[in-house]
């Protein structure tokens, strides 16, 4: 008979762990597993405040207290680093985004022939759940929900219609994929929709591409003091309040540099809080454009370059000329971009990550160059998510 065990941390993917290396899914720090494998609740273990909680893949560690889940934030970014041999000189601590605050999301309406349903995947499944709350939503995206049900019901027996919503300055910005909306009644009903609830946009992508069909003034969103157009679909901190603790890291630690370079700067998201000459690079046209526009109009010293990073870096001799980086890829990391900044002479690098995986590795590339980390904040800005982001400061 086994004997009782308790579980010791939570893995990377949410599971409780035990000593002897057990995986128990939805098991919290001080948890006891008993020989029959159910949990003995342990001082750490909240009941989870959503009742979908379990089957809906938008959160995995409801279960969790604040204090355990600040220490799954931290210790996923802090064993990232020690994976690769590093060690940061000051771990700051984790900065948690509170419930109800997340301005962005992707969820599925779907009706199979059965009840229609809108909300988010089953984790590993296509399977939807339908949500009748949802403790991070933002209360105006959340709010939207039960009204698009009845909009996309419209579209017949059977359907999967993709929904992006995004909060902006000028309210709620709602795209919608293989929606169909032929004909002049349905085009009304949209429209009617847009109107009736306050949309910042509507968007339709019927097969041909993303098109606006409601907006009636241009969307923006505000980055630092800066209002920046916001392409329908661009890339957006999942909450403001995330935001701000990125950005104030990346003020507080190049504040004193004359010349930054952005790399991978999206809307500009941080070359418009730094509040000094910025050479803002990024692939994405659409927010290259808003990026160039939006600075012009404030009249701020921030000039933005259209480059594809991962096809062509910014070189070591072209960054000689910046006494501070920005850095911001995607999940996949920047290896090759880390390499020219490695072999440049800058001695300042601000790395913002969302995978802590590449940006070890990456980080690694730069410790080998001289560099060495000399403080690290891990940020959950996914609140309840095992997706862990963060802000690292690189000195040579």
């Amino acid at each position: 008979m086994n004997e009782p065990e308790e579980i010791i941390r939570v893995a990377a993917k949410g599971d409780g762990i035990t000593l002897s290396g057990r995986h128990i899914s939805r098991a919290a720090p001080g948890d006891t597993v008993l020989p029959d494998g159910s949990i003995q609740p342990g001082p750490h273990h909240v009941e989870p405040p959503c009742p979908h909680f379990g089957k809906c893949g938008g959160c995995q560690l409801q279960h969790l207290d604040a204090a355990s889940l600040a220490d799954f934030v931290r210790d996923r970014v802090v064993n990232a680093a020690e994976g690769q041999g590093l060690s940061a000189e000051v771990i700051a601590p984790v900065h948690l985004s509170p419930p109800h605050s997340r301005r962005r999301a992707s969820l599925m309406a779907v009706n199979g022939g059965g009840k229609p349903l809108i909300g988010f995947r089953e984790s590993g499944s296509h399977k939807v759940v339908g949500i009748g709350r949802c403790d991070v939503l933002r209360p105006e995206l959340f709010s939207l929900l039960n009204p698009l049900r009845s909009l996309i019901a419209t579209q017949g027996k059977r359907y999967a219609v993709e929904i992006e919503l995004s909060a902006t300055d000028q309210g709620v910005d709602c795209a919608l994929k293989n929606f169909s909306m032929d004909g002049l009644e349905a085009t009304e009903a949209a429209l009617d929709f847009a109107r009736e609830y306050g949309l910042a946009r509507l968007s339709v992508d019927m097969g041909y591409g993303s098109e606006a069909v409601w907006e009636p003034e241009p969307v923006t969103v505000t980055l630092g003091s800066v209002p920046v157009a916001f392409p329908s679909g661009a890339f957006l901190q999942a909450t403001q309040d995330g935001e701000q603790a990125l950005s104030g890291a990346v003020s507080d630690w190049l504040s004193e540099r004359n010349l930054i370079a952005d790399l991978f700067s999206g809307l500009g998201t941080f070359s418009f809080e730094v509040g000094k000459p910025v050479a803002a690079y990024e692939a994405a046209r659409d927010a290259h454009l808003a990026c160039r526009v939006a600075a012009g109009k404030a009249q701020l010293p921030v000039e933005a370059f259209h480059r594809d990073l991962f096809r062509n870096p910014v070189r070591s001799d072209e960054l000689a000329r910046f006494d501070g980086i920005i850095l911001d890829p995607p999940r996949a990391g920047a290896r090759d971009q880390v390499a020219q900044i490695a072999a440049s002479p800058c001695d300042r690098v601000v790395y913002i990550s969302c995978n802590p995986a590449s940006w070890a590795k990456d980080a690694r590339m730069l410790a080998d160059a001289g560099f060495h980390l000399a403080e690290l904040r891990p940020v959950g800005q996914f609140r309840w998510s095992t997706h862990v982001e963060l802000a690292s400061l690189f000195v040579r």
